[in-house]
This record gives C-alpha cells, structure tokens and sequence, in this order.
C-alpha cells in the first residue's frame, strides 16, 4: 500500500487562514486500477481561489492539490507538462500553467486588445497579473500596474517593462492614473475589485473592456463590503465587463501553453516563482500569498 499526505480543512477560515483550521492526514491508497496513474507532486502552486472557495464547500474538504501522492484516471488528466528546456519546472504550474492560461485567455478574449490601447493591471506583480502586463506590452499596449509595495512597482517598471506602475497604498490613484492615462483606459484587467477598482473603471474611455479574474482585497472579509455603485459608469461610458474562470477554455489550453512557453523561451516574458520549501510549510506559503508577500507565482518544493 503507498500512503499519501493531505491537507484537509477542518474549519471555514476567520479573515486570514490558519494552520489550526487544517489537518494534515495520511491515509493508505488503494491498490491502481488498470488505466490509473500514481501521481507524486514535485511542486504545489497556492492560488488566491483557494480562499475565496473555501465556504462554498461543507467541511471538512481535502485542500485542492495539496497532496503528496495522489491517483489520477489519465482521461481526467488536464494536461501534460510541456517542453521546458532549461526553464524551471516551477513554471508548469506558474506561466505555462492555469495561472499562465488565466492571464492568456482572460485577456486576450475579454479585453480584446488593440496596439496602442492603455492597459491597467491590478495585483499586477501577483502570479496572473504580472503576466497580463506582459502580453498586453506584446500587443503593443500602454501598460499601466498597481501593486503593495514600493519593491514590487520597481520589479514590474525595470524587470518586466511595465510602462508605469504605482504603490496604490501610498499614491492618489485617481491623480496618478490622470498623469500616466491622460487619453483615458481602454482596458482593465482586474484582480482586486473595491474601491480601487472603482477608481480605475471611473477613468476608462467609452466602450472600455474589463476582465474580472478575482477580487482579492475582499477575500478574507467576513462581509463583502460596500462600495461606490458602478452602474452608472457602465451605462454612461457603454463598459463591458465580464468574469471568468479559466476552464472555459480548457479545449483551447494547448494553445495557450504552446504560446506562453514560446514567449519565456524566447525572452518576451519573464517567469518569477515565490518558492517556500516543505510540504510542512504549504500553509506559510498560502498565507504569505495572501498577504502580498510573492512576487509571480507563489509555489511549494516538496
């Protein structure tokens, strides 16, 4: 028999998830199926949805992905990892994997890019959106960024080649966004929601484009807070906005992987991975995340 540690959530998260609201249990797998796959992860990837998802399942729930030893029927299997070369592995569950694909998708077809447009991104220098940033500067976009920290505004200007990227803790958006976007946004790519993203929706030119891939300022909020109405601005500037979750697309993801792996071969996009160390350690890894400590992808060596 070959035994398999998991984490299982034992309690619904209080504002920032805790090691008390897990168990870490091992169980006995049983013995392979004809067709089936033992499958050991190398490396796990923590994701802002694992937060935002926790109440919508009755504890206690195994933690999605966060096991060592698994079994997987192939036919399930959503894909396999691509040609690397000298790339870190890392970057099949980062760039080259749903995070990469998020930002691929949730872009491309919802914003609808044209050369020339102004881009915002927020959270732009989490796992997605430091990857929108750089497809849209592929596109030939303005690309404007807000991030938490004064370092992470400088990784994304110098290292990514963002044109603009701003602290939103410590600026006046609506003030900096007139002074970078002076003609106006033309697309939002939103990882954040609240007020700040009001701000920036309340700059956007007519018939604007706005992705929503998560809302993670109001993840660890008992109640979703209260915020200005946007309605109007919808109406009077004729925006679009549209939500998503990157399986819609999951007979399209080989293309996606294909393009992105091409893109970090070839230098047009830069792969930054957050590792911690430790299948003891993913929960410091999943907090740390959601508190703004990652730079990319935050993702676990086991």
């Amino acid at each position: 028999m070959v035994k398999a540690r998991k984490y299982v959530v034992k309690k619904y998260f209080e504002g920032l998830p805790k090691r008390s609201d897990y168990e870490i249990v091992e169980e006995e797998l049983p013995p392979l199926k004809d067709g089936e796959l033992l499958v050991k992860s190398e490396w796990l990837g923590v994701d802002p949805y694992f937060r935002a998802y926790n109440k919508f399942f009755p504890v206690p729930y195994d933690q999605f992905g966060y096991q060592i030893v698994s079994m997987e029927n192939p036919i399930e299997v959503t894909w396999k990892v691509p040609d690397l070369g000298d790339l870190s592995p890392a970057v099949a569950i980062g760039v080259a994997g749903a995070t990469g694909i998020s930002a691929y998708f949730g872009f491309l077809e919802i914003c609808k890019p044209i050369a020339g447009e102004t881009v915002v991104v927020t959270g732009a220098a989490g796992a997605v959106g430091s990857v929108v940033g750089q497809i849209a500067k592929i596109k030939g976009c303005h690309v404007i960024g807000f991030a938490g920290s004064y370092e992470k505004v400088k990784w994304l200007e110098e290292d990514l080649g963002f044109d603009k990227a701003f602290n939103y803790k410590t600026v006046d958006v609506a003030k900096v966004l007139r002074e970078a976007a002076p003609s106006g946004i033309d697309c939002f790519f939103d990882n954040v929601g609240g007020d700040l993203s009001n701000i920036i929706m309340s700059q956007m030119n007519k018939f604007g484009r706005i992705s929503i891939c998560g809302y993670i300022s109001s993840y660890n909020d008992e109640h979703l807070p209260k915020v200005t109405i946007f309605q109007p601005l919808m109406v009077l500037k004729q925006l679009k906005a549209e939500g998503f979750i990157v399986r819609r697309w999951i007979d399209r993801w080989p293309e996606a992987i294909e393009q992105l792996v091409s893109w970090l071969k070839n230098g047009q996009i830069k792969s930054r991975e957050h590792v911690t160390y430790g299948f003891d350690n993913v929960i410091d890894a999943f907090v740390g995340m959601l508190k703004g400590e990652n730079y990319g992808k935050a993702v676990v060596k086991i």
